[in-house]
């Protein structure tokens, strides 16, 4: 599970992310509401952390960015500010949960472990891009309905770029949800992968662009 922590106090947010990763977490660290979104939009998430005092903009200015892209990944807001407004500004933002500092971090990692559980039941089961839809659950991938059967590591690799459909999705952030412990990717293997599937889906209408420097994009042939 990958973890963006937007917060601009650097010891906190070390302490946090050293935590986070004790409970099983790849932290991505932003300080600044500008990182944040640049993170959001080249890479994979599966949960936000996000302070509302940051150097550049208001926090809130974030949230309403990713919500703005329809995007259901949660946000738990994390903040000094505490007053009954700020509570229910940042919901009515588009925030899942709101804890105020200083916080316990038992009820920190119960929060997070409740929003992550409860945004996999939001996703549900299925997502489709064009002809294809691939079942989260049963790890399935279809194509006009019909079985589509794929390697492990290629499947990886689009459930990657289909959960950001649309959006461009890091080579860090792909090698980053392949990573097997103890097991290092070859520096062209993202490559030899993003080749296999091109290959298997374009019959289908799906096609996977490369955007130099910044990484790959799912898109259905008609939106290309």
């Amino acid at each position: 599970m990958n973890v963006l922590l937007v917060e601009d106090d650097a010891i906190l947010a070390d302490g946090l992310s050293r935590s986070l990763g004790d409970w099983g977490f790849t932290v991505t660290h932003a300080m600044t509401g500008n990182y944040a979104m640049t993170a959001l939009l080249t890479q994979v998430f599966d949960l936000v952390i996000l302070d509302l005092g940051l150097p550049d903009c208001d926090g809130r200015d974030v949230l309403r960015q990713l919500r703005s892209r329809k995007s259901l990944l949660p946000v738990l807001i994390l903040t000094a500010r505490n007053a009954l407004d700020d509570r229910i500004g940042g919901l009515e933002s588009g925030a899942d949960d709101y804890l105020a500092k200083p916080f316990e971090l038992r009820e920190l990692q119960a929060r997070v472990r409740a929003l992550i559980r409860r945004s996999q039941g939001q996703i549900g089961h299925e997502i489709v891009v064009g002809r294809l839809a691939l079942d989260t659950l049963g790890q399935r991938v279809t194509a006009d309905g019909r079985p589509l059967f794929l390697p492990a590591r290629e499947y990886g690799v689009l459930l990657a770029l289909m959960l950001q459909a649309g959006r461009v999705v890091s080579k860090d952030a792909i090698a980053g949800r392949l990573a097997v412990e103890g097991e290092e990717l070859a520096d062209n293997a993202i490559e030899v992968y993003m080749s296999r599937l091109r290959k298997r889906l374009a019959p289908f209408g799906i096609g996977i662009r490369t955007l130099r420097g910044l990484g790959y994009v799912l898109e259905a042939c008609n939106e290309i």
